[in-house]
């Protein structure tokens, strides 16, 4: 018994070492299903700012195992949310985007590349899409404005998550003419949610506080886009994660009144 107790301890550390969960994730409602698919989006954009740190060989915030255990959720929460839905529709977006994954999570386990770090970001920009509808029909499927609250506040979990992305390929070197574009778009919707989260009548002082404790750190984001020093991975990396906890917090406490 003291063996076979010491072989699972063996085992239970080596999952919690590489960062997997050893239970597959289950969904029990509409709302918690927005939440979920919405994570999604934000993986997309978090395996892309980790591809580009290891690229860049800078180990803060360690993303060669956070890039795997991304994956992982990716995937597990991708089979979940086919496994909780019964809408044809929405049935055919998930289908979608688990094609589209299959390529991708090949491509990710190779050591990342400069020359291949473009086709990476058009393939996870792709996914991003793709997911984005998903969560949409989640949403709708709940048939309240709750819902689209929901979305919203999850979405700036995938909006932190691109600034940070884009900024890591531009100082790794990764040629995007689209950049300034792309970041204006981005920052733009950020601050457009934000005030609409702001007016939201599901906010509570704990979710209020939340929401300005984003604002907070995404101002650094703007001061950084008015800037034209260096940028800093680190600094990136850390206040895009700082975002990304808030927001999910929030996101959470915006699905959890649904199930009261």
């Amino acid at each position: 018994m003291t063996e076979l107790k010491k072989r699972y301890g063996i085992i239970l550390s080596i999952f919690l070492i590489w960062g997997v969960s050893l239970f597959a994730i289950e969904i029990e409602n509409l709302s918690q299903a927005v939440d979920v698919a919405g994570k999604q989006r934000m993986y997309t954009q978090r395996m892309l700012k980790d591809y580009a740190m290891i690229g860049l060989q800078n180990n803060f915030g360690n993303p060669q195992e956070d890039l795997k255990t991304i994956m992982h959720d990716f995937e597990d929460h991708l089979d979940a949310l086919i496994a909780f839905n019964k809408e044809p529709k929405t049935e055919e977006s998930l289908e979608k985007v688990k094609k589209m994954w299959g390529p991708i999570k090949a491509a990710l386990n190779e050591p990342p590349s400069k020359d291949k770090a473009g086709k990476m970001q058009e393939d996870l920009e792709a996914l991003l899409k793709q997911s984005n509808e998903a969560v949409g029909l989640f949403a709708k499927q709940t048939g309240k404005e709750s819902g689209e609250i929901i979305n919203i506040s999850g979405r700036q979990r995938m909006l932190s998550q691109r600034m940070a992305s884009l900024y890591m390929l531009k100082v790794w070197g990764v040629d995007d003419p689209k950049f300034k574009e792309k970041m204006t778009q981005t920052m733009t919707l950020f601050k457009e949610s934000l005030e609409r989260l702001k007016k939201s009548s599901m906010n509570t002082p704990e979710i209020t506080a939340l929401l300005k404790k984003a604002e907070r750190s995404f101002k650094f984001f703007e001061i950084m886009n008015r800037s034209n020093s260096k940028f800093i991975p680190a600094l990136i990396y850390k206040k895009s994660n700082e975002i990304l906890k808030d927001m999910n917090t929030a996101t959470g406490l915006y699905a959890a009144q649904e199930t009261k």
